[in-house]
């Protein structure tokens, strides 16, 4: 059996055109980093997925979920396709990748591109969740990205708990997405952030040079995790 380590990133997934593509070229990047093997794999909607993916492994694997906070998948579908590798084949699971530091001055940059003055009124829109875990994962990234903005960040979401963009972006607002592909809610938080008379509205996090080396951090750390633990999932 091969014992070449190996990197697997997991996001959700989409079935728009183009919509996966944010994790095959952050998972290429970090890869050609690390200088192992990697595939990018995803919990529903498009392929490969996870399961299946995890089921194939001849060796140690690390897994980085491409996800900003923890919810339903990361406490309950990612453990549980983790647990599907075959007998003897060790696979280090990690955290979501938000809240992390390194996300919050990616985020500073994509404002500035934007053309927002940092410490301006800002305010973050995240995609949202009924899990409270994740609520709480929201407030520290909003915390984190008032600390490098060096201003006040207000928190808005496009579902579950929180309040709506809407009812919260005022007129000549920074909007920073927290977001990390383009999609639907990016298209919908750039349209609310017009509507609502936003002065700028960041991108989306995509394939950031901090992104890609926050991914790498977090594969390091597993694949190093996952070559010294005996076939298991953690």
């Amino acid at each position: 059996m091969s014992r070449a380590p190996r990197l697997v990133t997991v996001a959700h997934g989409t079935r728009r055109a183009g919509g996966n593509e944010t994790a095959r070229r952050l998972t290429a990047a970090a890869a050609e980093r690390l200088g192992v093997p990697a595939t990018a794999a995803y919990v529903e909607l498009s392929e490969p997925l996870l399961a299946d993916v995890v089921a194939s492994l001849h060796g140690p694997a690390a897994v980085v979920p491409l996800l900003l906070s923890t919810g339903f998948h990361v406490r309950q579908d990612l453990p549980q396709a983790c647990a599907g590798a075959p007998a003897g084949v060790p696979v280090a699971l990690g955290r979501p990748l938000g809240p992390d530091p390194l996300l919050a001055r990616a985020q500073v940059d994509r404002l500035v591109e934007a053309g927002a003055e940092p410490g301006a009124p800002l305010v973050m829109v995240a995609a949202g969740s009924t899990d409270l875990r994740a609520w709480r994962d929201l407030r520290g990234a909003t915390r984190l990205l008032g600390q490098q903005w060096g201003g006040r960040v207000r928190l808005t979401t496009l579902s579950g708990y929180g309040r709506r963009p809407e009812e919260v972006v005022r007129p000549g607002d920074a909007v920073s997405a927290y977001l990390l592909s383009p999609g639907l809610f990016s298209r919908k938080v750039r349209e609310m952030a017009e509507t609502a008379g936003a002065g700028s509205c960041a991108d989306v996090l995509g394939e950031h040079p901090l992104v890609v080396d926050l991914v790498v951090e977090r594969a390091r750390a597993l694949l190093g995790e996952a070559g010294s633990q005996p076939g298991r999932c953690r």
